[in-house]
């Protein structure tokens, strides 16, 4: 009878898929908050999380698409390519790592020069790419960067620089260390002439750049939530042998000991760029043969929004 294969010791046939027709269906768990999020969605949010604004890696190309005027980034710098003096061998020959790096990314080196318009102001904008060895910076960053400063300086334009960086380039030594002077050296020179600098760190800014030219913004902007600092976390409690807060090296603490001047969503970070640098360029140091001029009474207002808006970010995160 029919009711007797239920007690039957035959295993029934079950068909099974060889693979899944969908094998992504386009959700994700945000690793902050834990909710799921639509991919489509994380992507038009500039790859925040919607539901807690957590800021997740950015590429550089998409970073000159959010803060240059369409079609208005013009790139410099590039007959500069990365090259091996020191015929540097580690696990793998340098060359070798140069070459993935290059195939990966799509790129030959870890930054994007050039100039731009942000707001419809001429500025010099320089971009770090963590996706090309970490961001790190070697002898062709450095130089393509120290170019960059020495043209805004020549120019008399406003420059912006989105660091994204591991630190130094240990493949090349004493000549990668050399860019933190050379780029220090070159941003002196464009203090001395009045010109504007802003410096944004992002989610990570470590190391040598940190150590250098992504310290010495007049403005210092920082993305929520980025790890900045010298070492890494794991260094430092390696070496003092505690256990770090969760909180330190994080963009909050470093604005609540007043390394950097505001902490900027995303969303927001090309308005608030083209905010200070109205200003800053409306405030250059004047010519030692021109009289002095007071500050207008617009000029004043927008100082007083600025401050307060910094004095606001501070008080929040305290």
């Amino acid at each position: 009878m029919g009711f007797l294969r239920l007690f039957s010791k035959t295993k029934p046939k079950i068909k099974v898929e060889a693979s899944k027709k969908d094998g992504f269906s386009g959700w994700v768990k945000c690793s902050q908050c834990t909710e799921m999020v639509h991919s489509n969605e994380m992507q038009e949010n500039l790859n925040c999380c919607p539901k807690c604004g957590h800021h997740y890696r950015f590429s550089a190309a998409q970073r000159i698409d959010l803060l240059a005027d369409e079609n208005s980034f013009e790139e410099l710098f590039t007959e500069l390519k990365p090259i091996d003096p020191l015929e540097f061998v580690d696990s793998e020959p340098y060359t070798q790592r140069i070459a993935r790096a290059q195939a990966k990314s799509g790129r030959d080196e870890g930054i994007y020069t050039g100039t731009c318009l942000i707001n419809e102001r001429k500025t010099a904008l320089a971009v770090m790419d963590f996706g090309y060895m970490g961001g790190s910076m070697g002898s062709v960053v450095g130089e393509r960067l120290t170019r960059l400063i020495e043209l805004a300086c020549e120019k008399g334009i406003p420059l912006v620089v989105v660091s994204s960086s591991g630190g130094a380039r240990m493949q090349e030594s004493s000549l990668s260390l050399m860019q933190m002077a050379k780029t220090s050296a070159a941003l002196a020179r464009l203090d001395n002439k009045g010109v504007p600098y802003i410096s944004v760190l992002t989610n990570p800014t470590t190391g040598g750049v940190t150590a250098s030219f992504a310290s010495l913004g007049d403005i210092i902007i920082a993305e929520p939530d980025a790890l900045i600092g010298f070492a890494g976390p794991r260094i430092v409690e390696q070496t003092i042998r505690q256990k770090l807060p969760s909180t330190a090296q994080k963009s909050e603490f470093l604005l609540e000991k007043g390394m950097i001047d505001c902490i900027v969503k995303r969303s927001e970070l090309k308005d608030k760029i083209s905010v200070f640098l109205e200003f800053l360029t409306s405030n250059q140091k004047p010519n030692l043969s021109s009289s002095m001029k007071t500050p207008g009474s617009d000029e004043l207002e927008k100082l007083k929004k600025l401050l307060d808006s910094v004095e606001t970010q501070k008080n929040l995160t305290n």
